[in-house]
C-alpha cells in the first residue's frame, strides 16, 4: 500500500470504528495511528501493516478518554492531520508589533484549537514563537503543518518558565504575549490589549478577562495578599457582571494571557526560574513591574477562554506546586507584601483595585449619555473628571438601568465601575457595600429625597455631596406660572423649603450657576460651590454665507418638559413670522420627541429625532435658539452650540442662568416679539453674527475649560473633606 493511499483510507476505516465502537475509541485509536504513521514515514523498516493493527484493535486495548471536550478536540485535530495538504499558514511580518510565545508539552489537540483561534482573530502584525518541551503526542505532526512560525524544540520538559524565557530570547516584537496553549482567543483580542498598553507609557503589562470553557470566570485580574497567597477576582462568578467589566490597576494578571513590554521583561531578567517548573512566575513578574514604577492593567474588553490545569493534569497537582512556590515568593517579596491586606472576603473590594484615589459612589437616574440632555452631559463629564483624578468610582442608576452604549463602555474603559441591567436594587447594593465609600454624590432632588436615609445609614462615614444640577422647586414654580396655575405663597415656600432642608442633610452642595448658589446661600447653607459644564471651543469651518436656517437641539426625556414647551412656544408664537420674513427652515433635533413635537413636521419644520453626530447641524444652520420659558440649572446644549461657533438668541431666563450679556455672547429676548426681532437681526447682520460668535467662543474658553473644572472638582472634594474634619472635631 502506498503512503498517500494509507492516508486516504484512514477516514473510511475511522468511520467504521465510530459506528461500531463510538467516538472515544476512534479518538484513542487514531492517536496511535498518527503516531505510528509519523514513525513509519520516517523509518521505512517498520512493518507496513501496523496501522491496520492499531485501527482494528479491540476498544479495551486502546483506552478511552473520560473527557468529552478532549475527545472532541482530538477528533478535530486528527481530521486536520489526516486531510492531505492541510496547513495553518500564519502571516509573515518584517516588523512584528507583538511576539506571541506559545509553550507546548503534549496536548496537541488543545494547541491546534489555540492556533486556529490566533489565526482567525489576530489583526495586528505579529510573530508566533512555539516552544515545545519534549512532546510525545501529535505535536510534532501538527508542527509540520504550520507555516511562518519560529520553532524551538526541547528534547525534554524544561518547564513553563524556562520555555517562556527561551521564546522571549528569540522575540523581535515590541511586546511579548505569553499565551497558554490551552486558551481560545476571541475577535480583536490582541489589538485591544496593545491599544490599552500603548494608551500610557506607564502601563508595563496588560491582562485580559479569563473565562473557563464551562462559562464561569477564572479571573478578572488578581489580588496578592500579605502572606503571598493570591485570589483571582470573581472566580467562578458570571463573567459579564458589571463588577468584572471595567478597567483596573491590579496586583497581577495570569500568565495564561499576559502582554508585557519586551524591554521591561528583559530588564527584570525574564520569568524568575526559582519558580520552575511553573506557578507564581506571573505574579512575581508583575510585582517586579510595580517595583520599577510601572502599572499592571486588567482589560475587561478582551475575553480569552481557558482550559485550566491541562499542563499539570489536575488542581491537586497544581496546588502542590503553588504552595511550594508561594513560600519562595513570600520570601523574595517580604517587604512589599507588608503593604498588602490580609486574606479576607471583607478586603476583596479594597484590594481588587490598586488605585490610591478616593472611593466614590455616584447616584443618578440613569447612565449619563451625552446626547440625552437634562443635565446628563454634565454628569457625563463629572464622572470622567473623577476618574482622571484617580478616584475609584462606582456609578449606580436609580431609575433607568439600561446600559446605554457606547457610553457605558466608555466609562468602563476609563476605570469607572458601572452598574446596569435588570434586578438592580439600591438597598441590597448599599447593604453589601456598607462603609466602603469615602464619598457619596447624589444628583437631583428626587434621588436625594428617596435615598438620603439609606445613604446615611449604610455609609455612615462617607462624605455626602448633593449635586444640585438644577433647583427643582424653582423650575416647578416657573412652570406653574407659565401654565396659568396660581400657587399660594405657602405652597411656594413649602416647595423651596423642602428642597433646601434636604440640602442641609448633605455635607456639601454643588450647584451650576452663580444665581442658584446665591439662592441656596440665602436659605442659610454656606457650604456651596459652583461646578458648571466642561467644554472646549471647537469652532467651525463654515462662515456666515455658507449657512442657513434655525436650529434647536434638546432631548425630550419626560412629558411636559421644559424642552417640549420651548419648542412648541417657538413653533407657534415666534417662528411663523420669522419664516414669512426670511423663508428659512426650523430644525428640531433631539432624542425621543413626543407626538406634540412630531406633529410640527412640515415643509418648513423638520423634526429629526436622535442624531448621533450633531456637528452637521451646528455647521449648516445660521442661528441657534433657546426660547425656554421655564427651567432651572444651565442650558448645556446652548454651551455646546457656542463651542461650535453658532450664534444664538435666548430667553432672558436662559441668559441669567449663565450670566450672559446681551449683544455680547448672545442676543437676549424678554418677549416673543423681541425674540422675533432678534432672530431676524442676527440672521441678516453678518457683522453682528461674527461678533457674537467670537465672544461666545471666548466665553467657553474662560468658563468651561475642562482642566480648570477638573481641578475645581478636586478642590471641592478637598473642601468637603476638610469641612467634615472640622465638624467632627467640634463634635468631639
Amino acid at each position: 500500500m502506498k503512503r498517500k493511499r494509507r492516508w486516504y483510507d484512514f477516514p473510511i476505516i475511522g468511520l467504521n470504528i465510530i459506528v461500531a465502537e463510538g467516538w472515544s475509541s476512534f479518538w484513542w485509536k487514531s492517536k496511535a495511528f498518527i503516531r505510528y504513521r509519523i514513525k513509519r514515514d520516517r523509518s521505512p523498516q517498520v512493518s507496513k501493516s501496523r496501522e491496520e493493527e492499531i485501527l482494528e484493535a479491540p476498544p479495551d486495548k486502546v483506552g478511552a478518554s473520560r473527557n468529552p471536550i478532549e475527545n472532541y478536540l482530538g477528533v478535530r485535530l486528527l481530521y486536520f492531520l489526516t486531510q492531505y495538504g492541510n496547513k495553518l499558514s500564519f502571516p509573515k511580518f518584517d516588523e512584528p508589533i507583538v511576539s506571541i510565545i506559545l509553550l507546548t508539552c503534549n496536548k496537541a489537540e488543545f494547541t491546534y484549537q489555540c492556533l486556529e483561534s490566533i489565526l482567525a482573530h489576530t489583526e495586528i502584525p505579529y510573530e508566533l514563537i512555539l516552544v515545545d518541551n519534549g512532546s510525545t503526542d501529535e505535536t510534532d505532526a501538527l508542527f509540520e503543518r504550520l507555516e511562518n512560525i519560529t520553532k524551538i524544540i526541547n528534547k525534554e520538559n524544561l518547564g513553563f518558565i524556562k520555555g517562556c524565557n527561551q521564546g522571549a530570547s528569540q522575540a523581535r516584537g515590541k511586546y511579548l504575549m505569553f499565551l497558554n496553549n490551552d486558551t481560545i482567543t476571541t475577535p480583536n483580542w490582541l489589538s485591544n490589549l496593545v491599544r490599552t498598553i500603548e494608551s500610557s507609557p506607564m502601563y508595563g503589562a496588560v491582562g485580559c478577562k479569563l473565562v473557563n470553557v464551562r462559562g464561569t470566570l477564572q479571573e478578572a485580574g488578581s489580588i496578592v495578599w500579605n502572606d503571598g497567597t493570591a485570589l483571582g477576582y470573581g472566580r467562578e462568578d458570571h463573567p459579564l457582571r458589571p463588577e468584572y467589566s471595567y478597567l483596573r490597576e491590579v496586583d497581577y494578571c495570569s500568565g495564561a494571557c499576559l502582554l508585557v513590554r519586551r524591554e521591561l521583561f528583559r530588564d527584570l531578567g525574564g520569568f524568575d526560574e526559582r519558580y520552575t517548573p511553573a506557578y507564581y512566575e506571573d505574579s512575581d513578574l508583575c510585582m517586579g513591574i510595580w517595583k520599577l514604577g510601572y502599572k499592571v492593567i486588567f482589560e475587561p474588553e478582551v475575553i480569552v477562554f481557558h482550559h485550566e490545569f491541562t499542563s499539570t493534569g489536575s488542581f491537586e497537582k497544581a496546588k502542590v506546586l503553588m504552595e511550594s512556590n508561594r513560600k519562595a515568593f513570600a520570601k523574595k517579596w517580604a517587604i512589599m507584601l507588608k503593604e498588602k491586606m490580609t486574606p479576607s472576603l471583607n478586603n476583596v473590594l479594597a484590594a481588587r483595585d490598586r488605585r490610591r484615589g478616593e472611593k466614590v459612589l455616584f447616584l443618578d437616574d440613569r447612565i449619563p449619555a451625552s446626547y440625552q440632555g437634562s443635565g446628563y452631559p454634565r454628569t457625563h463629564h463629572m464622572l470622567k473628571c473623577l476618574s482622571e483624578l484617580g478616584s475609584k468610582v462606582t456609578f449606580f442608576p436609580l431609575t433607568n438601568t439600561t446600559p446605554w452604549q457606547p457610553y457605558t463602555h466608555e466609562f468602563q474603559s476609563h476605570g469607572v465601575e458601572m452598574f446596569y441591567g435588570k434586578g438592580l436594587n439600591f438597598l441590597n447594593f448599599a447593604e453589601k457595600r456598607g462603609a466602603f465609600y469615602n464619598f457619596v454624590i447624589i444628583s437631583r432632588f428626587h434621588n436625594m429625597k428617596r435615598n438620603i436615609d439609606t445613604v446615611r445609614e449604610s455609609f455612615p462615614n462617607a462624605i455626602v455631596i448633593y449635586d444640585s444640577e438644577a433647583l427643582f422647586s424653582m423650575r416647578e414654580i416657573l412652570k406653574a406660572e407659565i401654565m396659568g396655575v396660581k400657587l399660594k405663597k405657602e405652597k411656594i415656600e413649602g416647595m423651596s423649603g423642602e428642597e433646601f432642608d434636604l440640602m442641609k442633610r448633605a455635607d456639601f452642595i454643588i450647584t451650576v450657576s452663580k444665581n442658584e448658589k446665591a439662592m441656596i446661600e440665602r436659605a442659610g447653607i454656606d457650604h456651596v460651590a459652583i461646578w458648571g459644564h466642561s467644554l472646549s471651543p471647537k469652532g467651525s469651518p463654515k462662515g456666515f454665507n455658507e449657512r442657513s436656517d434655525i436650529l434647536f437641539i434638546g432631548g425630550f426625556l419626560s412629558s411636559e418638559s421644559p424642552n417640549e414647551d420651548a419648542v412648541l412656544h417657538f413653533a407657534r408664537r415666534i417662528f411663523p413670522t420669522i419664516q414669512k420674513e426670511l423663508g428659512c427652515k426650523y430644525f428640531i433635533v433631539g432624542t425621543s420627541p413626543p407626538d406634540s413635537v412630531k406633529k410640527l413636521s412640515s415643509p418648513s419644520t423638520t423634526v429629526t429625532g436622535y442624531v448621533e453626530d450633531l456637528r452637521e447641524y451646528y455647521d449648516r444652520c445660521r442661528i441657534f435658539v433657546v426660547p425656554h420659558r421655564f427651567c432651572s440649572g444651565i442650558s448645556i446644549k446652548l454651551l455646546e452650540a457656542m463651542s461650535y461657533g453658532i450664534p444664538s438668541v435666548v430667553s432672558s431666563l436662559i441668559a441669567s442662568q449663565l450670566n450672559l450679556e446681551d449683544r455680547r455672547e448672545t442676543l437676549i429676548a424678554e418677549s416673543a416679539e423681541a425674540f422675533i426681532d432678534h432672530c431676524i437681526d442676527l440672521y441678516r447682520n453678518e457683522t453682528l453674527w461674527y461678533q457674537i460668535q467670537q465672544n461666545a467662543l471666548s466665553y467657553i474658553q474662560e468658563t468651561c475649560n475642562p482642566e480648570t473644572l477638573k481641578n475645581k472638582l478636586h478642590e471641592i472634594m478637598k473642601r468637603a473633606r476638610e469641612l467634615r474634619r472640622i465638624q467632627s472635631g467640634s463634635q468631639g
